[in-house]
């Protein structure tokens, strides 16, 4: 997954969730953030940031916030990132056999899953991007989603049902230790997907190596439940 146009400048202040204001080229530019979560271990004022440009030139602001500089370690925080980094690791020849048709965004019963994979059986995959770290643990979420309460269950209940259901925890660094899900912040969608894991979906996490202008999925990341 990669971005065209990148720049690099200094975060300044983000005064709502869609919107921050970043020092470039020695003036202030409001950028869109890609990321509608909380993120305040990243946006801290003076962190290095990484803009794409967009390529629209009716849009109200000229460039996205998609990356971030925490310490030595370089975060994607692109909310579709991880979307998309999942259909190319996946189109590759990933988790599935090569040729297997690989469809996003697919409906089935009352929910729409990120991906589904044709194996010939349907396979349903939720993809989460992860960009809370603490202590080289990654958590997810960073908020409460009920949203992703309910995908867990209906995933739970397919593979209750004897079919494939997968939940790919993305995690928009490299170099981590293990992951979580975030019990402190969300103890729904903790104890949601445990009982996932117990009904026999698939719990994966996997690292990326982030650049300023890529992402793409690397190493798989311990998970404790």
């Amino acid at each position: 997954m990669r971005y065209e146009r990148i720049a690099a400048g200094t975060f300044l202040a983000r005064p709502n969730r869609f919107i921050a204001h970043v020092e470039l080229d020695g003036r202030i530019e409001t950028v869109h953030v890609k990321n509608t979560g909380r993120c305040r271990e990243l946006l801290t004022p003076g962190a290095r940031v990484y803009l794409a440009e967009g390529t629209n030139p009716a849009r109200k602001t000229r460039y996205d916030l998609v990356a971030v500089e925490k310490g030595a370690r370089l975060v994607n925080m692109d909310s579709q990132a991880p979307n998309a980094a999942a259909l190319e690791w996946l189109r590759a020849g990933a988790l599935f056999p090569a040729g297997t048709e690989i469809r996003p965004e697919f409906t089935y019963g009352d929910s729409r899953f990120d991906i589904a994979a044709f194996t010939p059986e349907l396979a349903l995959l939720e993809v989460k991007g992860v960009t809370l770290e603490r202590d080289g643990v990654v958590l997810f979420p960073d908020a409460p989603t009920v949203r992703g309460a309910k995908h867990l269950r209906h995933l739970g209940a397919y593979a209750a049902a004897g079919g494939q259901a997968y939940i790919l925890f993305v995690i928009q660094m490299e170099g981590v230790a293990y992951f979580a899900p975030n019990e402190e912040t969300d103890p729904a969608f903790a104890a949601a997907l445990r009982d996932a894991s117990a009904a026999g979906a698939h719990i994966l996490a996997y690292d990326c190596r982030v650049t300023p202008d890529s992402m793409t999925v690397n190493r798989p990341v311990e998970i404790r439940l």
